[in-house]
């Protein structure tokens, strides 16, 4: 837990009054990721969770699809230049017949905390072809489940508690029960965090369940659910046009603006069950769908 946080001395102004006092900020610091040795990308992250982050990775590049494709992970020694070791290099062994990506996958430039995409040469590149569907996927959530999901992140994000600085994504079930949280400075770490967990775990693909991200939904994360078989996706924030987009094409529930009792559902609104009035309609179905035009816009 000592290198999640740091400590730093601020100047601290309060209704017209100053005063020194320690802060208590969240890490971030660099961590590169090997492939049978050789250096492949370097993400700004928090550390923690550094093997589920190199895994969750590898799933979402479509480098591998299941737990077997991994041989063993682990930390390098010998990583700076007198032999000691930062904790910051993990290099990933393959299983063996598992093929190695080619050169277009590796960057030559580091990924920053705040974006798991950029310099990505075309949209192309990143529509890797899932290993499953998630259209057929036949999960169906109450409102009332959904809109209760937020409190229930915040509530179990230690980090963030004491720093306020960290984003976290949660994977639910159905019925809303918390099965894995992760926390990082960038919402695509904290995402690749839960999903290389339950890749190691042998839970995929994540069947009827819901991935929680607190901030927006952007192509990326449409992307890393999609790769893990997660029915919908779901942010406190808004989506892109374009996370939208790959949404509607794949198939996944695209919930946005996930605040206090209100929600937008952009696609595949059928999953979300409700006994609401729907504006311009004389009838109430309990299992209606809502449809972008229905929801009222969170302000």
């Amino acid at each position: 837990m000592s290198r999640v946080t740091a400590r730093r001395r601020v100047l601290r102004i309060r209704d017209g009054a100053a005063s020194q006092r320690p802060d208590t900020l969240a890490a971030e610091e660099p961590m590169e990721i090997r492939l049978d040795g050789r250096p492949l990308t370097v993400t700004m992250r928090t550390p923690g969770s550094d093997f589920d982050l190199a895994a969750g990775f590898l799933l979402s590049e479509g480098v591998v699809r299941q737990s077997a494709d991994i041989a063993a992970i682990r930390y390098c020694a010998g990583a700076t230049g007198d032999g000691g070791n930062t904790y910051n290099v993990v290099d990933v062994a393959l299983a063996p017949g598992v093929a190695v990506p080619d050169q277009s996958l590796e960057r030559n430039f580091y990924t920053t905390s705040s974006c798991g995409l950029c310099g990505k040469a075309s949209l192309d590149a990143v529509r890797t072809t899932a290993p499953w569907t998630v259209a057929e996927d036949p999960l169906h959530v109450e409102p009332e489940t959904l809109t209760a999901l937020p409190d229930r992140l915040r509530t179990a994000q230690r980090v963030f508690a004491r720093t306020g600085g960290l984003h976290a994504a949660g994977l639910f079930t159905a019925d809303g029960e918390l099965l894995c949280l992760r926390e990082d400075v960038g919402r695509h770490n904290a995402v690749d965090k839960v999903i290389g967990h339950s890749l190691r775990s042998g839970w995929l693909p994540l069947r009827g369940t819901i991935l929680l991200v607190s901030g927006r939904a952007s192509f990326e994360l449409v992307q890393k659910a999609v790769m893990a078989g997660i029915p919908m996706l779901a942010a406190v924030s808004a989506p892109s046009s374009l996370a939208v987009e790959l949404a509607e094409d794949r198939g996944l529930t695209l919930v946005g603006f996930l605040r206090g009792t209100s929600m937008n559902v952009y696609t595949r609104a059928d999953r979300v069950q409700f006994d609401l009035p729907v504006v311009g309609s004389s009838t109430v179905s309990r299992h209606a769908a809502v449809t972008p035009e229905e929801v009222p816009a969170s302000a």
